[in-house]
């Protein structure tokens, strides 16, 4: 086989790694100094930018492994209700996820369906103020965490171009309490309609950039509601023949804009808005055969520019295989 119908089947089971992770990296509650609340919100950079990351364009099912990592710190925020400083955080998830495309297209597009199971861990240590006392605290939790539903996922496919169109939903199912520094939930509901554009050429380049909208409802706890982000990735890479299969080198780079303010009774320190961007590198195995298809993926985000939100380092490492 050439490398050129190599590529071609490559590009025939592409699949989907979405916004994933519910509740992976941030510290629950309402945000004061800093937006969001506890800083950061459903969608994670990195979610959704290489060619692993694609809905798939094929009939067939999709399974899913994932591991995420994230280390970051912030000033001053409300977690779980508290109001904290010098707030240090970090997450280790594993998310399980499965997917399904149908024979038959919709609109003329590849029509998928599918979901993201994350399970937490992770632990947060603050400076907490109450009565009149700061004291250091530390609190650990773990569990599982926001599900991410995928009612749609659809992919248009003309020549070397595809063109995409998803919708998670992210499920309040996860661990919350408020007063609670660590939570795996985040006790509301956030819908992320997002739409890309990739390219995967017989050079054996690809490129691809995706831009949504989170939208975010009430923590009826806290009576706080995070503001509408805006979030762009994109990302090159280089194939290479490498035996049966390809490897990929490349770079992910991300933009995540808060564009309206917190708002709700608990947002009572200020409507304040979020911003933070990235760029870091990917590293890419892929293994079609006739029948199914393997990828595997690393990638490093660290944040570089950071406005009221965690800063800190994305590590992703992914696992797809399609038949």
């Amino acid at each position: 086989m050439n490398r050129i119908a190599l590529k071609r089947r490559v590009l025939k089971r592409r699949v989907l790694t979405t916004a994933l992770a519910a509740g992976l990296i941030a510290v629950q509650g309402a945000s004061s100094v800093y937006a969001e609340e506890g800083g950061a919100g459903h969608y994670v950079p990195g979610a959704l930018a290489t060619i692993i990351d694609l809905p798939p364009n094929k009939p067939g099912t999709v399974l899913e492994a994932a591991y995420l990592n994230y280390e970051g710190d912030v000033g001053t925020t409300l977690a779980g209700g508290l109001l904290s400083t010098d707030l240090e955080a970090e997450s280790d998830a594993l998310l399980l996820g499965g997917f399904y495309t149908f024979e038959q297209k919709v609109l003329g597009a590849w029509y998928s369906v599918g979901a993201i199971v994350p399970y937490v861990d992770m632990e947060v240590t603050a400076t907490v103020r109450a009565g009149g006392r700061s004291v250091r605290r530390t609190d650990q939790a773990d569990g599982l965490g926001d599900i991410t539903f995928m009612p749609l996922m659809m992919a248009w496919q003309k020549d070397a171009y595809q063109f995409n169109a998803v919708l998670p939903i992210y499920a309040p199912t996860g661990d919350y309490e408020q007063g609670r520094l660590a939570n795996p939930g985040k006790n509301y509901w956030t819908f992320d309609p997002t739409v890309g554009v990739s390219y995967s050429g017989p050079n054996l380049l690809n490129w691809a950039v995706h831009t949504g909208f989170a939208i975010n409802t009430e923590n009826n706890d806290t009576d706080y509601k995070s503001g509408t982000v805006w979030h762009v990735e994109g990302s090159v890479q280089k194939l290479f023949p490498a035996g049966s299969g390809l490897i990929g080198v490349g770079a992910n780079a991300f933009y995540y804009d808060q564009i309206t303010g917190d708002s709700g009774k608990g947002a009572n320190l200020g409507d304040f808005k979020g911003k933070t961007l990235g760029v870091g590198p990917v590293l890419t195995y892929l293994r079609p055969t006739a029948t199914d298809s393997l990828v595997f993926e690393l990638r490093w985000l660290p944040e570089m520019d950071v406005e009221r939100r965690l800063e800190g380092d994305y590590i992703w490492a992914k696992l797809v295989y399609q038949f």
